[in-house]
């Protein structure tokens, strides 16, 4: 029995350090992101599986959240499927992400849960939304380079940040 329990405890720990499971994207949903997040900036990245530019700017973005650790607040959003979330997990693991909060469209109907995200949004990716403390979005459609996004994260950690 103390050997079962152990085992419980190592496994429970074990994931208490890295994402297990994505988020189920509903109605409502960004919403909780963005209060989440009250008077921090973050950046919401959307991408799929079958985008072949998501990948450089994925990669990136790992790179730079491991350089930037408790600056950068990336999410990860997959314009994919609950049944794709095994695939998520291991490509943002790839990646170099996995551990950042992750979100997938849980809905028969996705172009409502987009017209929630940004109403002039048809479901092109890669698109990225940077938000300021002040939930004031710069939105990007397709690869957004290195010196874009660290300019952004230097204007928005002004006294907290010196980049490179």
């Amino acid at each position: 029995m103390r050997y079962l329990l152990f085992v419980l405890l190592l496994t429970l720990s074990a994931a208490a350090g890295s994402v297990e499971s994505v988020h189920s994207f509903v109605p409502g949903s960004m919403k909780k992101i963005i209060s989440a997040r009250e008077g921090k900036p973050f950046i919401l990245v959307f991408w799929s599986l079958d985008c072949q530019y998501c990948p450089t700017e994925l990669k990136m973005l790992g790179k730079l959240k491991r350089q930037y650790t408790d600056k950068l607040d990336i999410i990860l959003f997959a314009t994919d499927t609950l049944n794709d979330e095994p695939q998520l997990i291991s490509r943002a693991e790839s990646y170099g992400i996995r551990e950042v909060e992750q979100w997938v469209f849980a809905g028969d109907i996705p172009e409502r849960l987009r017209f929630e995200i940004d109403q002039r949004w048809y479901g092109e990716v890669p698109r990225t939304h940077f938000y300021d403390r002040n939930h004031k979005r710069i939105v990007k459609t397709g690869l957004v380079d290195q010196k874009f996004i660290k300019s952004w994260l230097a204007h928005n950690n002004k006294s907290e940040l010196k980049l490179h």
